[in-house]
């Protein structure tokens, strides 16, 4: 009996953590926000892992709509393409920080931590004249150390309502999983890279996004920045 109470212990014990990590709703390391409030048709369109080539698709299909996206950039990928983050900036966009590298940053110490934000914090602000207000962990992942990296950058972290699982479904099936998931104030989230890849293949994500946005438009959706949505 005691090695089973024991056992269940562990087991909600793992279970938490699990939630503590990577639960939408989860502050525990950090402030955090997966949804704007109720009451509006209201909702986010956010990307992580750019900027890459597709990027530019991605901004001109946002453009043919009036329709603000935020872009959760690496800073990696910032230096190698400077100009295509300073294009997002060329519109109603929002940039947001993802890490400097895009790695897993559980049992990762503070420092390593800090570092890989504070990093990727000081390239997007120098090549864009921006400083993001938002993170968004690589990965949804976060850890000890988030907190004291946030409260130093003053960065909030943004998770999602609905996600796209773009990184392996074909369009029709991105595009199905977002339409029947959204609602009221949702942040959705997307890819417009895949990790550090230079020139990714992300056909896929930007075909969605071809059929995401007119189809929320005439569902009476309006497009606003994760920080206008949490905001308003």
């Amino acid at each position: 009996m005691a090695a089973t109470r024991a056992l269940t212990l562990t087991g909600a014990a793992v279970a938490g953590m699990a939630w503590a990590v990577r639960g939408r709703s989860s502050a525990v390391f950090g402030r955090s926000v997966w949804r704007g409030k109720p009451g509006r048709k209201a909702i986010a369109l956010t990307f992580d892992d750019g900027p890459s080539p597709a990027t530019l698709d991605i901004l001109n299909i946002l453009a043919a709509y009036s329709v603000p996206g935020t872009f959760f950039q690496c800073g990696a990928n910032v230096e190698r393409a400077p100009g295509i983050s300073q294009a997002v900036c060329g519109g109603p966009h929002e940039i947001g920080n993802h890490s400097h590298t895009h790695p897993n940053l559980a049992l990762c110490p503070t420092e390593k931590i800090v570092g890989e934000f504070a990093q990727a914090q000081e390239t997007i602000q120098a090549v864009t004249s921006r400083a993001p207000a938002l993170m968004r962990a690589p990965y949804g992942v976060r850890w000890f150390g988030f907190r004291e990296m946030q409260e130093n950058l003053r960065l909030t972290g943004v998770m999602w309502t609905v996600i796209g699982r773009d990184w392996k479904l074909p369009a029709a099936a991105i595009a199905a999983r977002v339409l029947a998931n959204v609602e009221d104030g949702a942040i959705i989230c997307l890819h417009d890279g895949r990790g550090l890849h230079v020139d990714p293949d992300v056909r896929e994500t930007v075909e969605a996004v071809r059929r995401i946005v007119p189809a929320l438009i005439e569902q009476g959706y309006h497009f606003e920045t994760v920080s206008q949505l949490v905001n308003g």
